[in-house]
């Protein structure tokens, strides 16, 4: 079974799949959600975690730099919360400080452009999240 990776945000979300030996994380997409229309991308997510047959979410957790969680912290939670419910699918809440620094880093390494790098930032942050996870595992 694969695992996913979400890096959310309030309009977009970021998201990557493992191999289906869970070693790496490749990106995938990034899903454009409006947070205020109430407007997530369940539909699609779903049916990428069929698609995909993946049975874990990795959802990227904001902490504050002090480990406490703010506001965007708890809307990836109800996130979490939602993922699970509607797709019987394991989550799992994984720190995500610095992972869009990094990814960052990381395509201005590479010299991607800045209009390049808005496009793809969110899907690495959600590879680099997902990887982390795996890694953890492995």
């Amino acid at each position: 079974m694969r695992v996913f990776g979400l890096d959310v945000g309030s309009k977009t979300v970021g998201i990557a799949v493992s191999d289906e030996l869970g070693w790496t994380a490749q990106g995938l997409k990034t899903l454009k959600i409006n947070e205020e229309k109430q407007e997530f991308g369940f539909e699609e997510i779903g049916q990428l975690i069929k698609e995909y047959q993946a049975d874990t979410v990795v959802i990227g957790l904001p902490k504050n730099m002090n480990g406490t969680i703010g506001p965007r912290g708890e809307a990836s939670q109800r996130y979490a919360a939602e993922i699970e419910s509607r797709f019987a699918v394991h989550t799992v809440l994984w720190d995500e400080r610095l992972t869009t620094m990094a990814a960052e880093r990381v395509l201005l390494e590479a010299d991607v452009s800045r209009k390049k790098r808005k496009k793809v930032i969110d899907k690495m942050a959600a590879v680099m999240i997902l990887q982390g996870y795996l890694d953890s595992k492995n």
